[in-house]
């Protein structure tokens, strides 16, 4: 059991020194960004295995799914227009100390392209750039 929270734990800190680094311009962006692309469907994140994360929106509820889906981080989606939305964690199985059920992260989607969308996510003092690929049905 320990050794699955600290396996946990270094994947969640390895997830965000990503999305850190993820700092990409998109080459033909969409002109305007197609933001409800974010509202429903299942995510990846550029340049990671799906057994690492994954994230699924359903019905304003962002599931985000770490450690094979054995792990999971849900939370509900507020939005304030069609490119700015908050998320609200409700419940979860992973116990890092660094997310709790309560905390609010505030989104805005800032660029899209294809099935692509740039995101900055922010709560308390941190700021992110998360790009996610939308999967194709």
């Amino acid at each position: 059991m320990k050794h699955l929270k600290i396996i946990s734990a270094t994947l969640l800190m390895l997830a965000f020194s990503q999305a850190k680094s993820q700092n990409t311009e998109f080459e033909k962006p969409d002109q305007p960004a197609k933001c409800k692309n974010i509202r429903t469907g299942k995510f990846l994140r550029a340049n990671y295995p799906e057994g690492i994360w994954y994230m699924t929106i359903k019905d304003n509820i962002q599931t985000e799914y770490l450690n094979n889906g054995k792990d999971f981080i849900k939370s509900t989606l507020v939005f304030v227009d069609d490119c700015n939305y908050k998320a609200i964690v409700l419940d979860m199985t992973t116990k890092d100390g660094r997310i709790r059920i309560g905390d609010v992260f505030s989104n805005k989607i800032v660029e899209t392209q294809d099935n692509a969308l740039k995101v900055h996510t922010k709560i308390e003092n941190s700021q992110f750039e998360i790009i996610y690929v939308k999967e194709k049905k």
